[in-house]
């Protein structure tokens, strides 16, 4: 739900947030908390997130949970998509 030009919320997916419009980026660098997203697709996910105007900040790799990747977006704020690991 868009609340005007500096706030937009979501809810209905698996938890609710929003998103302020601020000057400062978050990213991992700068001892910021990492927003771990989950995709049953990772590669996939990567060529949307590429296609949206993401910036890979990590290629895919595997972590003792699954595979991951990082990325930045337009704003450069640091996130990540983790998947289950190769079988």
């Amino acid at each position: 739900m868009d609340y005007g030009p500096e706030y937009v919320a979501f809810d209905n997916a698996g938890l609710d947030g929003g998103f302020f419009k601020s000057d400062l980026v978050a990213t991992t660098e700068n001892g910021s908390v990492l927003v771990v997203l989950y995709s049953a697709t990772l590669e996939d996910t990567l060529e949307r997130v590429i296609s949206a105007g993401g910036v890979i900040v990590k290629d895919i790799f595997s972590f003792p949970g699954g595979r991951r990747f990082h990325f930045s977006d337009p704003n450069g704020n640091e996130y990540a998509v983790w998947s289950e690991p190769d079988e």
